[in-house]
This record gives C-alpha cells, sequence and structure tokens, in this order.
C-alpha cells in the first residue's frame, strides 16, 4: 500500500490512543491526528525553505510562527483533564497548572 507522506505511523496512532481517557471521541483523535500532519507538512514546507533561499532562516521562522496556533483555553483544558482523568501529574506544580488552567477556563464562560 502506498501510504501518503504524512500519515502517521502506526505507534503513534497507538500511543494517541492509549493516552486518551476512556470515552474519547473518535473526533478528538482525528484532529490529533491532522493537526499532526500539518505540523510535518509545515516542517517540510520550512525545510525547503530554508534549502531555496539560504542564510534567510527568518523566513521559515515567520512562516512556523505564523501557521502555528496554538491551542484555544478549552483545548487546553481538555487536555488537563485528561491528565486528572489519567493521573499522570509527576509534580504538585504541573496540577496547580491544570487548576489554574481550569480557573481560567471557568472563569472565560458566561454565567
Amino acid at each position: 500500500m502506498n501510504e501518503h507522506p504524512i500519515t502517521p505511523p502506526p505507534e503513534l496512532i497507538e500511543e494517541w490512543w492509549g493516552d486518551k481517557p476512556s470515552g474519547t471521541s473518535i473526533a478528538r483523535l482525528a484532529t490529533q491526528s491532522a493537526r499532526w500532519g500539518a505540523d510535518q507538512e509545515l516542517e517540510a514546507c520550512c525545510e525547503w525553505l530554508e534549502q531555496q533561499v539560504p542564510a534567510r532562516d527568518w523566513l521559515a521562522m515567520q512562516l512556523r510562527a505564523a501557521r502555528t496556533a496554538s491551542p484555544s483555553l478549552k483545548e487546553q483544558a481538555l487536555e488537563a483533564l485528561g491528565r486528572f482523568s489519567a493521573n499522570s501529574h509527576t509534580t504538585a506544580h504541573q496540577m496547580q497548572n491544570d487548576f489554574d488552567l481550569f480557573r481560567r477556563a471557568l472563569q472565560s464562560l458566561d454565567d
């Protein structure tokens, strides 16, 4: 079978599936996969740009910055919830950061 160059490797898909709390939707896994693929394509484009325009690494850096979206507050809070569900915090500091994230997400909601 001829796979597309940005198809996630099977072990990465298994890792994503194993990292998710039960009840995780296929849509969330598909979104994670699509983001991974987009990141792979962005890196390939940046590498190409760096090769075509020597000594202009700043162009690739600007392209990365323009095309890399930060996760929304909602997405960050859902990821934090996954860490709590998986009991994956290794320090109190990590747990406090996730509690702060929950507080910001709740404060952003309308009453």
